[in-house]
């Protein structure tokens, strides 16, 4: 493979106290209505067990810091982030407005009561930059698409005569093509995936093609932008499941260097930055991660050379913005017009290149709003 309380359920969670911090690990194991094989390929199978597995979710969950035992995956709510997001905008506007460190701690508290975190011996801290605020911001954007994940497997029929596995397939409303790992579009995507000057340790492991439903008429209004890229997007392992049902979308208070928008890279090193893999072992492979490798229709480009959190679209006449970075990879054109990344310049530093097996996902025209691109 390339690489807070729903007052309504009243269904129970199996947990496993894990002695570190996140308090508890959730074991549910799918529970087979359905006793023949399932005619998925072997390496979809794993897949999708993977990026449905409650064990991942929960690792994830512990590793932001957040109390899975006071907030276990069956009782995740759409109001209760609403809130926890609220309350974060609260406190980005209180550092604003140059409120006291009493204020800052008072509304950090509100934060973490409705958002239970674990900090283990040490006192919660006060979230009193920006730069926190924002990292607390992609915590929720990664717990809502958790969330959306948990509810479409909530909605299982639990008496379909279908095996488990590909029902939560076709729950995605997209096809994933295995690529032939003899195949030369899969021999040249791993020639492109490890285009990393020294000491890329990672595989890659799988390539599937991504259909999404209904995506191509949505892509076709771009039609007419000629100017496209194939770039990079790395992923937190617990939102792969909810890309493919949704798609990459602008989500509501994201921003970063250069605001709103859907961020990709030029590298795949830059963007194996932003893989945080399943830590731990699964079907006899560890730290698996997941990246999409996207067409981009990237039209005419707006350069800034310093970050501009305040943009919301790109400027009247573009269609995205670049962030321009020190160096940049060399490019050839490849079919029908995209712009391939043919290699890594050899002043880029190999402390950037990631070092988990990767698994690829390649949504070839699929990016349905022009996007904010990160070079």
């Amino acid at each position: 493979m390339l690489y807070p309380a729903d007052e309504e359920s009243d269904d129970e969670e199996d947990t496993v106290d894990t002695g570190g911090t996140g308090g508890c690990i959730i074991k549910k194991e799918l529970v087979p209505s359905f006793s023949g094989p399932c005619s998925l390929p072997l390496r979809t199978q794993i897949m999708i067990k993977l990026i449905f597995s409650d064990d991942m979710f929960a690792n994830q969950m512990s590793r932001m810091n957040l109390d899975v035992r006071k907030m276990p995956l069956g009782k995740l709510s759409k109001v209760q982030i609403a809130r926890g997001l609220e309350a974060l905008l609260d406190i980005e506007e209180a550092i604003k407005q140059n409120k006291s460190q009493q204020t800052l701690q008072e509304l950090s508290s509100k934060f973490y009561t409705l958002v239970p975190h674990t900090f283990g011996r040490s006192v919660p801290p006060v979230m009193d930059t920006d730069s926190v605020v924002q990292q607390k911001k992609e915590v929720m954007l990664t717990l809502s698409d958790i969330e959306l994940t948990q509810s479409l497997q909530k909605n299982q029929d639990k008496d379909v005569d279908i095996h488990p596995l590909l029902e939560k397939y076709q729950m995605l409303d997209c096809k994933l093509e295995l690529l032939n790992k003899s195949s030369s579009e899969f021999k040249m995507l791993k020639e492109y995936s490890t285009a990393c000057p020294i000491n890329r340790a990672g595989p890659l492991l799988d390539v599937w093609r991504v259909d999404r439903e209904g995506e191509k008429l949505r892509f076709s209004v771009h039609d007419d932008i000629k100017h496209r890229k194939l770039l990079w997007h790395g992923t937190n392992i617990a939102v792969v499941a909810a890309i493919l049902k949704s798609g990459l979308r602008i989500m509501p208070h994201s921003g970063g260097m250069v605001g709103k928008g859907i961020y990709f890279a030029s590298e795949n090193a830059k963007s194996s930055l932003y893989v945080s893999p399943h830590y731990g072992e699964f079907e006899g492979e560890s730290r698996i991660g997941f990246m999409f490798l996207v067409e981009v229709a990237l039209g005419k480009e707006h350069s800034i050379l310093t970050p501009d959190g305040s943009l919301t679209r790109a400027p009247p006449g573009y269609d995205s913005v670049v962030a321009r970075g020190s160096s940049e990879p060399d490019a050839v054109r490849g079919q029908a017009g995209v712009i391939l990344i043919a290699d890594l310049p050899a002043s880029t530093p190999p402390s950037l290149c990631s070092v988990v097996p990767l698994v690829l996902l390649v949504l070839p025209s699929r990016v349905s709003t022009p996007p904010s691109s990160a070079a």
